[in-house]
Parts: structure tokens; C-alpha cells; sequence
């Protein structure tokens, strides 16, 4: 597979899965993991100050690949990164949440092609799924290039860090992820993994994005402060109206009218005059955001793209093996 396995005993990949009170919704993301093939890995859980039975679950699977790192309060996302990077012992580390999944030949994929280009960090394409896990968006994604030239304007790596591989030698010289940022702290690790050199990329549905109501991404306040942040840290001038629009989306997904309204006239005011017609439909169709939904999920299931992520998927679901060997023995 790949050389950069390290030495005897020490796995290929490190996977760092930060979680807190998702036991459910962490079983099936560990599933998939555990199912990828032709790749030495271990992976390490984080429990960011759970108070379910996070804890006994993952303990429960009896697998020598996986670890349990605990916190007894909750220190937020990019800390409990941090803590499982401290722990991997993997020569790539590969980042994971708690209620995304993946195809059981992401990781060889990905390393395959990193190795093929000579790159220290890739990325794949990606899927939204609903929560039985119909597909319901997704397209190929940029190529690295142009993926570089967009993280200047928004976070452009597909499915942010449930998708990233990155060596391990390189994430140290990055440094580590920003505990004070919520929701864009893996925009700026992308940021300053591209000024070390462009990223490989599969261009294959590999990852697939939960909708659920408890998404981290759903809190689109604390999402535009950190904007800010990394506008400054950076010196870059973000697309705020695309933000607002997205902030906007989920809203109407989440049947907050007012708060959508709000949103399209931030977007508006941001030079992107679209967005009046779309506040007006949002008013007069309130079931809009709903109704396309469904839509989005039949038209998916006739395209390329979204069946063969959908072909994955219901292997997952079902319980089928994949490539990987869950539950066999390995690292620990």
C-alpha cells in the first residue's frame, strides 16, 4: 500500500473520531471505519465529557484497533482533536466526526493517490444523506488546485474534516487545531495545510454528511463571528454573502421563517441581490425548504454520483461486511 507506515507495529492511519453524548449516531460512524480495507489502522474515540453510554459502547466492541480517550468535562471539538492527535500513533492521521461515514475504500483511496502525486494531505467527494440515509445532494468536487484558490473564500474542502487525510509529520508542523473556533476550525487548519503545498484528491463519493438536527454546522450564529477570525488570520476577504445564503438554507430547513428572512437580507446586503427573490419565495412557500428536499432525494437516485455513494450505503446499513474485517484484532 503506502510507505509511510512508519515502523514495526505502528499503524498507517490513525482515525480521530471527538464525541460527546452521540452514542447512536457513533456506532454506525464507527462502523464504517472499522470496515475500511487494505489499510493498517487504528482508531482513536475522544469522549469529550460525555454523560451517555458513549463510554460502554465503544469499549463494548472489543476491538484491538480501537481506543478510548476521555475527558471528564467537555473541552469542544478542536481540543478533543487535539487530544486524540496527541494519542495517534499513525504515520497519516485521518479525522472522522461522530455522525458522518464512509465508503470501506476511502482510506485506501485516498492513500493511494496521495502517494501517486507526491502530496501530504487528500481529500475525496462527498454526499448529504437524511437520516435514513438517502442521498439527497452531492457532486464531484473541485480539484485541488482550485480548491486551494477557494479557501481564500470559504471552506472548500468537501465535507470538512470528517473527509481530510493528512501526514502526521505535516500536521505537526502545522500545529494544532484552534480550540477557540466552533465551527471554522477546520477551515483553518486547510488554510495553513495549503501553504505547506496543495492536496491530493480522489474525485469519488467517499464521505457521506448526516442532516440531523443536532448538526454543528446548524449553528450558523457562531459560524459568521469566526469569519471574522479567519479573515484577520489570514488576510483574506471571505464570501460572506454565500455563507449568509447557506445560513439562510438551513434555516428554512429548520422552519425558522424569520430567521431565513434575516439571513438573505445579510446576503442582500453583501452585494448578492438573488437573495431577494429567494426571501420572497421563502415567505410565501414556507414548506419550500421540505418540499425540495424530496426532491433533491429522488432526482439523486438516478445519478452516477449519488448511486454509487448510495450503493455504500446501504451495505452500512444493512450491516453488510465491507472490505474491512470489523472486529478483528490489530493495534492496542
Amino acid at each position: 500500500m503506502n510507505g509511510a507506515a512508519g515502523g514495526a507495529g505502528r499503524p498507517q492511519v490513525s482515525v480521530v473520531i471527538p464525541t460527546r453524548d452521540r452514542s447512536r449516531l457513533l456506532a454506525l460512524t464507527l462502523r464504517g471505519v472499522l470496515r475500511q480495507g487494505d489499510v493498517d489502522l487504528e482508531v482513536v474515540v475522544v469522549d469529550d465529557g460525555s454523560t451517555d453510554d458513549t463510554a460502554a459502547m465503544v469499549t463494548g466492541l472489543e476491538d484491538g484497533r480501537v481506543r478510548l480517550v476521555r475527558h471528564d468535562r467537555s473541552q469542544g471539538v478542536s481540543a478533543a482533536r487535539n487530544t486524540g492527535i496527541g494519542a495517534a500513533r499513525g504515520g497519516w492521521v485521518a479525522f472522522c466526526d461522530d455522525d458522518d461515514l464512509w465508503a470501506p475504500d476511502k482510506l485506501a483511496l485516498q492513500l493511494e493517490a496521495a502517494a501517486r502525486d507526491g502530496r501530504h494531505w487528500v481529500y475525496a467527494g462527498d454526499v448529504a444523506v437524511d437520516d435514513r440515509l438517502r442521498v439527497v445532494a452531492g457532486a464531484p468536487p473541485a480539484p485541488p488546485e482550485r480548491v486551494v484558490e477557494l479557501l481564500t473564500r470559504h471552506n472548500a474542502v468537501p465535507a470538512g474534516a470528517s473527509n481530510v487525510v493528512v501526514r502526521s509529520d505535516s500536521l505537526a508542523r502545522c500545529g494544532p487545531f484552534d480550540d477557540q473556533l466552533a465551527n471554522n476550525e477546520d477551515w483553518d487548519m486547510w488554510l495553513r495545510l495549503a501553504r505547506l503545498g496543495p492536496p491530493a484528491w480522489v474525485p469519488q463519493p467517499l464521505v457521506a454528511l448526516r442532516q440531523h438536527a443536532g448538526n454543528a454546522s446548524l449553528n450558523m450564529a457562531r459560524m459568521l463571528r469566526e469569519l471574522r477570525v479567519i479573515e484577520r488570520r489570514y488576510g483574506i476577504t471571505a464570501d460572506h454573502a454565500a455563507h449568509y445564503r447557506w445560513a439562510a438554507w438551513v434555516a428554512l430547513g429548520g422552519g425558522r421563517r424569520g430567521e431565513a428572512l434575516r439571513h438573505y437580507a445579510q446576503a442582500v446586503g453583501h452585494g448578492d441581490l438573488p437573495s431577494l427573490g429567494r426571501a420572497v419565495l421563502a415567505l410565501a412557500r414556507p414548506g419550500v425548504a421540505n418540499r425540495r428536499a424530496d426532491r433533491l432525494a429522488r432526482f439523486a437516485g438516478g445519478q452516477p454520483w449519488a448511486t454509487a455513494a448510495q450503493a455504500w450505503l446501504d451495505q452500512l446499513l444493512a450491516g453488510e461486511p465491507g472490505a474491512g474485517v470489523p472486529g478483528a484484532g490489530g493495534h492496542g
